[in-house]
């Protein structure tokens, strides 16, 4: 990732921490959330991987290649298992940010310099990588999912703190609906910063 480094390594911490917690997730409950989990688990790992500031790696364009490729297949698996609902839904949304990612790491491998992000021209101003079309776009959709997930929330948490006669998850639950949707929300703040400092 390029930006500011202090930037980079917050955005490593949040998304490691979010992959931790889907991979802890990943233990309980049916199959399908079971699965959900792990795609979250994966996007969140993965995020912490690309975020990592481009001055702390000696990048090569072999090692963008087989990120893309590796998020490449995640993304047609998601595609595969898009089916109707809410959980077809979450696996498009999957699609979009694994395809996300493969661009990403497509625009930093085919950049001057083999994994710099950007390159600064002669006037020092620093050109982005990637096409801003394509950029423009998926900064949109992050953007649309951020709002539509944090609007979601509200209502939601206001009506469990009506209904629950104590703060907080209830016993016997690590987390719940509400963390798992912030969870998801942080991740779509994490690309949208991870797209407007390419």
């Amino acid at each position: 990732m390029h930006g500011p480094p202090l930037v980079g390594w917050l955005l490593v911490a949040l998304c490691a921490a979010i992959g931790a917690y889907c991979l802890f997730r990943m233990r309980a409950g049916a199959a399908g959330e079971r699965r959900a989990a792990g795609g979250d688990a994966l996007m969140g790992l993965g995020m912490a991987a690309m975020a990592v500031p481009a001055a702390a790696l000696d990048t090569r364009t072999w090692g963008h290649v087989a990120f893309a490729l590796v998020f490449g297949a995640v993304g047609l698996r998601a595609l595969a298992l898009a089916r109707g609902g809410r959980a077809g839904m979450h696996h498009l949304h999957h699609a979009v940010g694994a395809f996300a990612m493969v661009y990403m790491a497509l625009a930093m491998a085919g950049s001057p310099g083999a994994g710099h992000a950007g390159h600064t021209a002669g006037d020092g101003i620093r050109e982005p990588a990637g096409n801003p079309l394509v950029t423009g776009l998926l900064l949109v959709y992050f953007a649309v999912y951020v709002v539509r997930t944090a609007a979601g929330m509200v209502p939601v948490t206001a009506i469990a703190a009506q209904d629950a006669p104590w703060p907080g998850p209830r016993p016997g639950r690590v987390g719940g609906p509400e963390l798992t949707d912030a969870c998801r929300l942080s991740m779509g703040i994490g690309m949208l910063a991870m797209l407007l400092t390419m």
